[in-house]
């Protein structure tokens, strides 16, 4: 099954909170894929912070801006995967402090 967009708001900056068809759900931060989208769409983006909230699902369904730029909803997926298992894998890590409350090491559970 292919992945793709049931729903999406905008939150802040290039942050936006999507749904997938999958069931799961979360907040995706673009800021990287819209600022550098190729052409002048990443310069729309980095010129007119406010270019980022005009957005709307397409019938893909995915993400896609009044300026024509869009982003695939597998690439979509991929991100939210990523960032997902970033986010799993950072809370898995314990960092220990010296007597300074300078780091000192960090340790990762397997899980």
């Amino acid at each position: 099954m292919l992945p793709y967009l049931t729903d999406a708001k905008h939150i802040d900056g290039c942050c936006f909170w999507l749904r997938f068809n999958t069931g799961e759900e979360g907040v995706l931060d673009l800021a990287d894929c819209l600022r550098k989208a190729p052409g002048d769409f990443g310069s729309v983006f980095r010129d007119d912070p406010e270019a980022v909230q005009d957005f709307y699902l397409d019938p893909w369904p995915t993400l896609a801006w009044r300026n024509g730029y869009d982003i695939a909803p597998e690439r979509l997926y991929e991100l939210f995967e990523a960032q997902t298992h970033k986010k799993v894998a950072e809370s898995r890590t314990t960092y220990t402090t010296d007597e300074h409350n300078a780091p000192k090491s960090r340790t990762s559970e397997k899980g």
